[in-house]
């Protein structure tokens, strides 16, 4: 058993803060010289990126289903034994899914700290901090933040109605210079901004400045015996896209085929015009549509791509790396470009959510689980082998295609969830 400081950050909602108050909690600590260690519950690319250059150090999911609860406790009794504080920022709202964050928080006992957006509240700040507090008796609840305050005044307004017995750890102002730009996916990943660590900086400052919390008590985590991983791709090598098109991509999977094996080498499909030496190829998810030009107009990637696949030879293509498989992809402006045509079919983007939902699908390789978020739609035309279903009952059921040696979904998959299957769909 190891035991370690940590904190799970939460909200009633999504768009409340969490992401800033977890970057700002994560700079503080590191400034003081102590070892940090982020994870983000569920499905999400983009706000891990964001807290490890926070924490300076990697950050993992924390996921009930996708991963599974053994998972989620070998990855915190590992972080506990090497940290000086671990902090999980939440999904959603603190009760939103199932499994939801609270659960999450229940089930490993990690006090929960609310973030409330009050740019627009004044006294009913304390319904809301109140009722998240209370709903579940069970949940270790350890306090309520206000996040975009206007002032002092503004502050004190929150602060009448608050139960004495609930903790209050301060409001952060409302500035401009810490916002973290978003577009239809999510927040922007750190890489795309220039200024990223001067607003994480400022974001540190202002949480010493404005918050009035020391570090939480510490947690008792459980060791985990996670079952011993084959070596399935031994000698195999995986070529990885990963630029500005492609940079979906859970660390988790990457560490998963490194242990099993194999031997990873990274590529641009938008700047480099030939692929690394490779057995297999991984296309994870990504913005391929903010980059159709390029990834249209790279004819030798895209002949190199083409000989791979038929050369038989395994290809994974997930979301954004399923969208670069198909023969066209029109944005959301009607530009439309022709891509691999590995797949006999193309897709639209649209102005609205097209699917968001977690997915398990049986393959002829296993059973894989994962998640779907997107924007596009795909013509009617393609027919799958496999379709996700949904543990929570959603309509949402995506389809996975195979042709030769290529898998592809709008399925992000988690490959700790089958590590067997994850690695028959690379091995040559």
């Amino acid at each position: 058993m190891h035991f370690c400081p940590a904190l799970f950050i939460s909200a009633p909602a999504s768009g409340q803060g969490k992401t800033t108050v977890t970057a700002a909690i994560a700079a503080y600590h590191s400034s003081l010289g102590r070892r940090v260690r982020v994870f983000k519950t569920g499905p999400d690319f983009i706000d891990p990126t964001l807290l490890e250059k926070a924490s300076g150090h990697p950050v993992y999911q924390l996921d009930l289903w996708m991963g599974g609860e053994a998972d989620c406790r070998a990855r915190l009794y590992e972080a506990a034994a090497e940290s000086d504080l671990i902090l999980i920022e939440g999904v959603m709202g603190l009760f939103d899914g199932n499994p939801s964050s609270a659960d999450l928080a229940k089930r490993f006992g990690i006090p929960v700290l609310a973030v409330i957006d009050a740019g627009k509240m004044a006294q009913t700040f304390a319904a809301l901090a109140h009722g998240l507090a209370r709903l579940d008796p069970d949940l270790p609840f350890w306090g309520v933040m206000a996040n975009r305050v206007a002032g002092e005044r503004h502050a004190a307004m929150l602060l009448e109605r608050m139960p004495a017995e609930l903790r209050f750890c301060g409001a952060l102002p409302n500035q401009v210079d810490i916002a973290l730009p978003e577009r239809h996916l999510g927040l922007l990943q750190a890489d795309e901004l220039p200024d990223i660590l001067t607003r994480i900086d400022l974001i540190a400052k202002l949480w010493g400045e404005h918050a009035e919390m020391d570090l939480p008590a510490s947690v008792a985590f459980d060791p985990e015996q996670l079952p011993q991983l084959s070596e399935n791709l031994s000698s195999v090598t995986i070529a990885v896209a990963k630029d500005a098109a492609f940079s979906f991509i859970y660390r988790a999977n990457l560490d998963l085929l490194v242990s099993m094996g194999a031997e990873l080498k990274f590529f641009s499909p938008t700047e480099d015009d030939a692929l690394p030496q490779a057995d297999s190829l991984y296309l994870p998810g990504g913005y391929p549509e903010l980059h159709l030009g390029k990834l249209s107009g790279n004819q030798r990637m895209l002949d190199a791509i083409r000989a791979h696949h038929s050369d038989q030879k395994p290809i994974v293509a997930e979301c954004g790396g399923m969208l670069y498989t198909l023969k066209s992809l029109t944005d959301k402006d009607g530009r439309q470009e022709n891509l691999l045509g590995l797949l006999d079919g193309s897709a639209k983007m649209r102005t609205r959510l097209t699917a968001i939902a977690l997915q398990q699908v049986e393959l002829p390789q296993g059973s894989l689980r994962g998640h779907t978020f997107h924007y596009s739609e795909l013509d009617e035309s393609l027919i799958p082998v496999a379709t996700g279903v949904c543990p929570n009952g959603g309509r949402t059921n995506e389809g996975v295609y195979q042709v030769n040696r290529l898998t592809a979904s709008y399925i992000h998959f988690y490959f700790p969830s089958n590590p067997e299957a994850a690695a028959q769909l690379f091995s040559p």
